[in-house]
């Protein structure tokens, strides 16, 4: 009893609140009207319109077709920035150091973040000539391998989550069917591989980081150059495979680190 009193005494009752609404939206596909939200809770619609409206302005929520709400992935990027992305990161580097030998090409770990695709680390070439992208940039995920793959290898509900929060942030349109056919070919295929939008001569290649889910983490990149001073070098064909191998690799080390984890 002296234990239940304890736990009204520090009740936080609109911290409260705004919590019950993100949980009841993380379970729900197609979000919930400011009524229907209401009602699962028990509550009356007036209670909630201020803190749907903070929770909207934040980021949390999005009202996909005007008087529906809906969870963003602003959660699952806060989450990625705290220890399980720096314990990725280092179970890749050694990894990444590898396959930039191997194929003497730079490489780049991204993932998405609040509606960006996000470089979180990055191995450059070990000659002098290759493409690298700094950590902490943001590149777009609708014409960049990265960005391909992080949309491939997650559920159409996701996908469209993502691509929301990416257009907020983006003046590119829409995407079209034949944007979503490709992703699917790529998680068939496995991987991407696509001339650079930003660089002529470039072939974007990029691999999913998996976990045991069978959704993408991360997204391993290869920003591709032929080397015509370099002909032991892999070829294009050869450096994909290096890169499966490689991503093969750290999918299986987030797995078992996943599961230590719980």
């Amino acid at each position: 009893m002296v234990e239940d009193e304890d736990d009204d005494r520090y009740r936080a009752p609109a911290l409260d609140k705004g919590l019950d609404i993100l949980e009841l939206l993380a379970g729900v596909d197609g979000g919930l009207t400011q009524a229907e939200i209401a009602k699962k809770l028990d509550r009356s619609p007036n209670e909630f319109y201020r803190m749907l409206d903070r929770l909207v302005r934040r980021g949390y929520v999005t009202r996909p077709d005007g008087d529906r709400y809906a969870l963003t992935l602003k959660l699952f990027g806060l989450a990625q920035l705290h220890a399980p992305v720096r314990r990725l990161v280092s179970y890749a580097t050694p990894l990444m150091r590898e396959l930039a030998e191997t194929s003497q090409q730079a490489n780049q770990l991204v993932v998405f973040d609040r509606g960006s695709a996000v470089v979180i680390a990055q191995q450059e070439a070990p000659d002098y000539w290759g493409i690298s992208i700094r950590v902490g940039a943001h590149v777009s995920l609708f014409d960049t391998g990265s960005g391909h793959v992080l949309l491939a290898f997650r559920s159409p509900e996701e996908r469209q989550m993502m691509i929301s929060e990416h257009l907020r942030s983006t003046d590119k349109p829409p995407q079209s069917p034949e944007f979503f056919a490709r992703l699917d070919q790529i998680r068939e295929r496995g991987y991407e591989m696509m001339a650079s939008m930003q660089t002529a001569g470039v072939f974007n290649l990029s691999a999913p980081v998996l976990g045991s889910d069978g959704r993408a983490i991360a997204a391993l990149s290869i920003p591709y150059v032929t080397l015509v001073n370099a002909p032991k070098a892999p070829d294009i064909t050869g450096t994909i495979e290096l890169l499966l191998a490689a991503t093969e690799k750290l999918s299986q080390l987030a797995g078992a680190a996943a599961k230590q984890a719980k």
